[in-house]
């Protein structure tokens, strides 16, 4: 690979650049988490009263959830979409699409109406939302990879690669943390009358800071690299699979863990907690936002490893330590204090964390750039919307298994084995060698000539 060296004072402007960058690619992921924990809390406490009530308790409940399920179904049409724009009009205009989308729409299910009146046009309007809100998910993360990726050069590459992943305990934090403060600070009988729009409608101040962020920063140099030298495909979402099919199964498989960890730990541990172990469901709370208080350290801390040792061996490290894990972890829950399910929330999270910082720049690695939105776009979704189902394939093994201590320790370890094969595959693609997009990646000079 061809390789020029940066006169000495473009670096600094170069680094300042790609911090600002990494920042705007950053707050999106921020806020598609900050929606999806702010509408997971509405869709158990106020979704089904508002808008199904005439389902019944049981019915009311399970279509409030159901909403939540919609935003997984078509992220992968996201994907396709603004995978395509991407990769056809550039990675910043796409992102600010995106970005517009999901603040609105999240913006507007607070100002919904409720009342017997207003029941069934509240509920339509609701699953519109989210249908748009699911668009918006499947378009956002390749595009934050893709942004904060292309403007770094190929040795900072997997550092900036994992700032975006600190968009899910920046918005799982910002969300939990509001609700607990409003429902101390107002009662249950005001967030139900006025209180629940609150978290909604913050996101419209949100939507104009992550606006500004995105408009003031430049296209990658990738992509207007290959702009202009012809090089954007018709259609990327099928040159992708057609060129790349292999690389879409194991992007796939080192996705699993990172997403998958995230919905077996934070949704079906806390309820089996509450309902199983006999926790408080303020302890399982606090003890998970404790752990998402420690990914503002592990997640650049393992960004920083990935620079050193790849992004790839990062992840492979992050799945092994947790196969070590699985079962012990939930062997030891069973008659764990308060104390011990802090320490083993934040031991069970750092390895999976693992995973999760390094996905970015793993999954970037494996695909060529002039596809490189839509590949990454549509593996993450797919992945995303597998482990969707997690909570209720661990809740039938529990069925099953009759509520067996080890049986979350199962879906754990296949987790955190068939993302550590992925990693191992993903590490052998990218030392084969990709001419492609190593070309795409050259368009930012380096300092010092890049691996092959």
């Amino acid at each position: 690979m061809t390789t020029t060296t940066a006169p000495s004072g473009a670096a600094p402007a170069r680094s300042s650049s790609s911090a600002r960058v990494a920042t705007a690619a950053t707050v999106g992921t921020a806020l598609e988490s900050y929606d999806f924990y702010t509408y997971s809390y509405f869709a158990a406490f106020f979704a089904g009263p508002f808008f199904f009530s005439a389902l019944g308790e049981a019915g009311a409940l399970a279509a409030s959830f159901a909403t939540i399920g919609i935003a997984f179904v078509v992220r992968p049409l996201g994907a396709i979409l603004f995978g395509h724009l991407g990769d056809r009009i550039g990675r910043r205009s796409t992102l600010l699409i995106t970005i517009a989308l999901m603040g609105i729409a999240t913006g507007l299910v607070g100002l919904l109406p409720t009342g017997e009146g207003w029941a069934l046009l509240g509920a339509i309007a609701l699953v519109v939302l989210r249908i748009a809100q699911g668009l918006s998910i499947g378009g956002e993360w390749g595009g934050a990879v893709l942004l904060a990726t292309e403007h770094a050069d190929a040795r900072r590459r997997p550092f900036f690669a994992s700032l975006p992943q600190l968009g899910s305990p920046i918005g799982s934090v910002a969300a939990g943390g509001l609700m607990l403060v409003m429902f101390f600070g107002l009662g249950p009988e005001a967030m139900a009358a006025w209180g629940w729009r609150v978290p909604f409608l913050i996101a419209i101040p949100l939507i104009a800071v992550s606006l500004y962020l995105r408009w003031s920063i430049d296209e990658t140099p990738v992509f207007k690299e290959l702009a202009a030298k012809g090089q954007r495909e018709r259609n990327p979402v099928w040159a992708a699979i057609r060129t790349q099919p292999g690389a879409f199964g194991v992007a796939i498989l080192v996705a699993l863990l990172g997403i998958g960890s995230y919905s077996l730990m934070n949704t079906y541990t806390m309820g089996y907690g509450v309902t199983a172990l006999g926790f408080d469901e303020m302890q399982l709370l606090a003890a998970a936002t404790i752990g998402g208080l420690l990914q503002f350290v592990t997640v650049p801390g393992f960004g920083a490893l990935a620079t050193r040792i790849g992004s790839a061996r990062v992840v492979a490290l992050g799945a092994a330590g947790t196969l070590l894990i699985a079962f012990p972890i939930y062997w030891v829950l069973g008659s764990a204090t308060f104390g011990v399910l802090v320490a083993l929330m934040i031991v069970g999270g750092i390895l999976p964390t693992a995973s999760w910082a390094a996905l970015g720049g793993t999954m970037q690695e494996l695909f060529r750039g002039r596809h490189a939105y839509s590949a990454l776009s549509v593996a993450y979704a797919l992945a995303a919307v597998l482990s969707g189902f997690i909570p209720y394939l661990t809740t039938e093994l529990g069925v099953l298994t009759g509520g067996a201590w080890w049986h979350p320790g199962v879906v754990l370890a296949l987790l955190s084995a068939l993302t550590l094969v992925g990693a191992i595959m993903a590490g052998r693609m990218r030392r084969l060698g990709d001419e492609d997009a190593d070309a795409a990646q050259a368009a930012i000079p380096e300092e010092t000539p890049a691996p092959a």
